[in-house]
Parts: C-alpha cells; sequence; structure tokens
C-alpha cells in the first residue's frame, strides 16, 4: 500500500481525461499514483459505476478531485465511499440531497458558455465553438482551447435532471478552488457550494477550465489534500 493516497481525477462536460494533464504531471513529479480516465457521461449513474471501478483499482486510499460536473459524480457517492479519504472540487458541482444540476442552473440566466448550448438526436448537450473557445476556456490559449473544443464529450442531457442523494460530502472532509472568472459556473454558487459544505477554499482568477490555465495552483490544493489527510498504514 501507498504510503500516500492515491489520486483520481474527474473530467466534467465537454471535456475529458487529458484535460488534466498538467495537473498529473506535476502530482507524478511529486510521487503521488494518479488516475484520470475517460467518463462515458451517458448518464449520471453510469459515471459513477465508471468511478466506482476506478476506486476499486486504488491500492489504498485515495483523493478524488472533480472538475465541474465530475464534481457531481463524486458528491453522488454518497456514504459509500469506503477508500475516498477527501474530495477536491475544482470549479465543481457540490449539490446537496434533493438537488439537480438543472434545478440550479435555472435560477439565473444561462451563463456566457452555455447560452447556445444546444442538445443533438440522441440527447447529448455540446457546446459551439465560439462559446467554448471564447467563455467555456476563456483564459487558454486559443489554439489550445479550439483542440479541447474539437475533443469534447458530450454530456446527456439528462444528466440535469437527476436529484442528488446524500452528498459525499456530508461525510468526507473537503477542499474547494474557486475560479473567479468562470463563465460557466457562476463563482458566486462555487462559494456558496464550498461554504456550505466546511471546504477548505481558495480563489484564483480563472476560467471555468482553471485545471488547464492554471494547473499548478490546481495541483497545489490536491496535495494540500492528499498531506492533510490522515495516511493508512
Amino acid at each position: 500500500m501507498n504510503a500516500r493516497p492515491n489520486i483520481v481525477l474527474i473530467h466534467g462536460a465537454w471535456a475529458e481525461g487529458s484535460c488534466w494533464s498538467g495537473v498529473i504531471e506535476r502530482l507524478q513529479a511529486d510521487g503521488y499514483h494518479v488516475t484520470a480516465p475517460q467518463f462515458p457521461l451517458t448518464a449520471l449513474a453510469d459515471d459513477v459505476a465508471r468511478l466506482r471501478q476506478v476506486l476499486d483499482l486504488q491500492d489504498g486510499p485515495a483523493i478524488v478531485a472533480g472538475h465541474s460536473y465530475g464534481g457531481q459524480v463524486m458528491t453522488a457517492l454518497g456514504a459509500d465511499a469506503p477508500n475516498v479519504a477527501g474530495l477536491v472540487y475544482i470549479a465543481a458541482f457540490g449539490l446537496d440531497q434533493g438537488e439537480s444540476l438543472g434545478g440550479l442552473l435555472a435560477q439565473g440566466p444561462p451563463t456566457p458558455a452555455l447560452a447556445h448550448l444546444f442538445t443533438d438526436k440522441q440527447g447529448f448537450g455540446w457546446l459551439p465553438e465560439d462559446d467554448f473557445v471564447n467563455h467555456f476556456a476563456g483564459d487558454v490559449d486559443p489554439v489550445q482551447a479550439k483542440v479541447m473544443y474539437a475533443v469534447q464529450q458530450p454530456l446527456a442531457m439528462s444528466a440535469f435532471g437527476d436529484v442528488m442523494g446524500v452528498p459525499a460530502w456530508k461525510s468526507l472532509p473537503s477542499w474547494y478552488l474557486v475560479a473567479t472568472d468562470d463563465q460557466a459556473l457562476p463563482p458566486a454558487a462555487e462559494r456558496q457550494f464550498a461554504a456550505r459544505m466546511g471546504a477548505t477554499t481558495v480563489e484564483i482568477p480563472a476560467s471555468h477550465v482553471a485545471m488547464v490555465s492554471h494547473p499548478g495552483d490546481v495541483a497545489q490544493l490536491i496535495k494540500t489534500a492528499a498531506e492533510t489527510v490522515p495516511v493508512m498504514s
């Protein structure tokens, strides 16, 4: 068993595992075992099942970090997360029991990144290029942001209606990174999530994809979480 926790990273909607590349490099350089799988985004239950599959492969406890919708996935672990030592939310949804993504987002006007979200014939939501490059990944080099747009994974729109059960953060220590220039998930909502879960919180001037534009800050918060949780021997 590792002397330090493993790190499992969850990408969000319209992203994929490689969006964590800069964070992975930094964590690996510090000796952490990191896994950043691809999530199907076909249904919340499918994504939670993928997370449990990956957690079962870990040798010892894990810090789980989720970005955006990835926060919804790890929150949905509920109280049944025996080898999870802590949760790190990166500009992520930290819903409480009875809440849904759609219900939360309906409380205000569509954010710039999601203003022209469209649904295909199979019921999956996509972001158009202009909104992705200029708002979703607004502080990423445009050449890189266009590559991210090209590899975006659509999210099943059914996920917006899924109602949260007992959230995992009720029983696990949590950390939260607020992206103050976020144009997808309002920073005020991020602060609300962090406050009610009692998370150790940092704020950085980043777009929604903080792990791409500020990988050092994101890796540092994950390391802080990993160094804080008790290590099982």
